[in-house]
């Protein structure tokens, strides 16, 4: 797993304990911090850049929030294509798509000069952008929660066989 992360295969280190310091800090740390977001009491939050109300901080914003959901998703499939999730998954899943489109479409207005957009119009659409950060968050929160839930149900109903005895 953490091969992929290199496009499969590690870099190059200098010495054993400078990758294990590495395998340590994404293991213990970025794994143990994520595995605190399966608690109803501790979402995921997204990144809260500070940025200016230009296009240049919108794109940067867009930028950030595509990114964010694009590793979010890639993160809950690995490499499958397919997955069954339970049916709340499902839907915020859904919704944070149809909001990747939409910050996808920020972006693209916020990139390219040819399209009119006043000092307002950016103002409203940072405004917009926090809303959407704020949903994009509860879904996320809702799919973890969902997953976690449908692990632990299974995991509860697995059945068990009778032994073989000699």
């Amino acid at each position: 797993m953490v091969e992929g992360l290199w496009g499969g295969e590690l870099p190059k280190f200098g010495s054993i304990n400078t990758a294990k310091e590495l395998i340590g800090a994404l293991i213990m740390g970025l794994w143990n911090r994520l595995t605190r977001h399966q608690e109803r009491s501790a979402p995921f939050r997204l990144s809260r850049p500070n940025v200016d109300a230009t296009r240049e901080g919108l794109a940067t914003l867009a930028l950030i929030r595509r990114q964010e959901l694009d590793g979010f998703v890639e993160g809950l499939f690995g490499a499958e294509e397919t997955m069954d999730l339970p049916e709340r998954a499902h839907h915020s899943l859904g919704t944070l798509g149809e909001m990747r489109a939409l910050i996808a479409g920020v972006l693209d207005v916020a990139t390219d000069g040819n399209k009119a957009a006043t000092g307002g119009d950016i103002e409203d659409m940072l405004r917009n952008m926090r809303e959407m950060t704020r949903i994009a968050e509860h879904k996320m929160h809702a799919v973890v929660l969902s997953c976690k839930r449908a692990r632990r149900d299974m995991l509860d109903s697995l059945p068990a066989r009778k032994p073989t005895l000699h």
